[in-house]
């Protein structure tokens, strides 16, 4: 497993921009497909946004798709989900994820997760 510590989530209104980062521990960063989750309040976790190992791939739910941004950095062991033109509804707790399936829509390790608030 890897440990995961996610950070730049705040209050932003609608049409705002927020960069969250996740910062992994251990030496085999880069062999870990990356991912971003959420889950608001009442509702299930569900998947935002994953990249390969590489970063030459990348996945987008329909939801954010034109809006965010997944990239990753692995000399620094960081994940990053630009996220912009915000809405009221992309209001909830990401979570920062290792070893991503697309299959399964799971991941093998969590973050604690950062809350994002979109208020006016």
């Amino acid at each position: 497993q890897v440990h995961l510590v996610e950070s730049g989530g705040g209050l932003v209104q609608p049409g705002g921009s927020l960069r969250l980062s996740c910062a992994a521990s251990g030496r085999t960063f880069s062999g870990y497909s990356m991912g971003w989750f959420r889950q608001a309040p009442g509702k299930e976790r569900e998947f935002v946004a994953a990249i390969s190992r590489n970063g030459a791939l990348t996945y987008y739910a329909d939801s954010v798709k034109g809006r965010f941004t997944i990239s990753r950095d692995n000399a620094k062991n960081t994940v990053f989900l630009q996220m912009n033109s915000l809405k009221f509804e992309d209001t909830a707790v990401y979570y920062c994820a290792a070893d991503v399936s697309i299959a399964t829509m799971g991941a093998g390790s969590w973050g604690q997760g950062t809350q994002v608030t979109v208020s006016s």
